[in-house]
């Protein structure tokens, strides 16, 4: 059981889980920060945390377990608050999207050595942010990846991988490095694709027309278009290398669709939708069927 949790940034990761733990009875108390009282205010009316501070270093006292689910960008400058009064034996954790920058940051603030923290990145969200879209089943039978150094304590992740389980999430461990490559194709391309698709719709003369008569296909491809933008743009800042060697395989696909379509090449192109539909439709078919815990 954790006696003291305490979450920065009390929105739809943070707060999912916060709601997960209290329906469980797995943590004593838990206590929300950042800089907008009436947000936390909110996250208190909804049952949500049991409690909140402006300070974080207030927040942090007498902790057992510390969940940083801030923007990315955000790291940085908390880190560097909380360590004066972080309780040696708390562990710190994280749900960014990226490990890298985090890694480093932590390795900066706190020493290249420092074992009580622990990577992590839980595989879930919806479109909607903020606590009011915060639910207790976000993470039931979705991914939790866990990125621990070779210096990481056993203990601190044992205890970090015991709190997701009570979630309902199931849990993985991968290298820092190879957690944001496959993050970049998997989630960070999607959100960057989406959010320009509709950023060149709205840059066209037509565009009222177009977004008039947007179908159903519009509306799947750029729901996460409708995503927290803060959020987005650190992840694409911190994980640029990645991202960008994405982009960079992601344009050369599409010029070699659009040089089909300009030369009529009606089997090439054929060939390559039969191709991407097959895939798509078995990942569909295995997903369909929650993996065993």
């Amino acid at each position: 059981m954790i006696k003291k949790l305490v979450i920065f940034g009390v929105g739809l990761i943070g707060g999912s889980l916060a709601l997960a733990l209290r329906q469980a009875g797995y943590c004593e108390t838990i206590v929300g920060c950042s800089r907008n009282a009436a947000h936390l205010q909110q996250a208190v009316d909804l049952g949500v945390i049991d409690s909140f501070t402006l300070n974080p270093q207030e927040a942090v006292r007498d902790a057992d377990m510390v969940l940083l689910a801030v923007p990315m960008g955000a790291m940085g400058a908390l880190l560097q608050q909380i360590k004066p009064v972080l309780p040696a034996d708390a562990i710190l954790t994280d749900a960014g999207s990226t490990k890298g920058s985090v890694v480093a940051e932590v390795s900066q603030v706190f020493g290249a050595d420092y074992a009580r923290f622990v990577p992590g990145h839980p595989i879930a969200g919806r479109e909607k942010s903020g606590v009011e879209a915060a639910i207790p089943d976000l993470y039931q039978n979705r991914r939790v990846i866990l990125t621990p150094l070779a210096h990481t304590d056993a203990d601190a992740v044992a205890k970090v991988e015991a709190m997701w389980r009570v979630t309902g999430a199931l849990l993985e461990q991968m290298p820092v490095a190879l957690h944001d490559q496959v993050l970049a194709a998997t989630s960070h391309l999607p959100h960057v694709l989406a959010f320009s698709l509709v950023d060149t719709l709205l840059n066209m003369p037509q565009r009222e027309d177009i977004l008039r008569y947007a179908a159903g296909g519009f509306r799947d491809f750029t729901r996460i278009a409708s995503s927290d933008p803060i959020m987005w743009r650190d992840i694409c800042l911190t994980n640029k290398d990645a991202i960008l060697t994405m982009i960079n395989a992601y344009q050369r696909n599409l010029s070699e669709f659009a040089a089909f379509i300009a030369e009529q090449d009606a089997p090439a192109l054929l060939a390559r939708m039969e191709r991407a539909k097959q895939a798509r439709d078995n990942y569909v078919a295995q997903t369909q069927v929650p993996p065993s815990r």
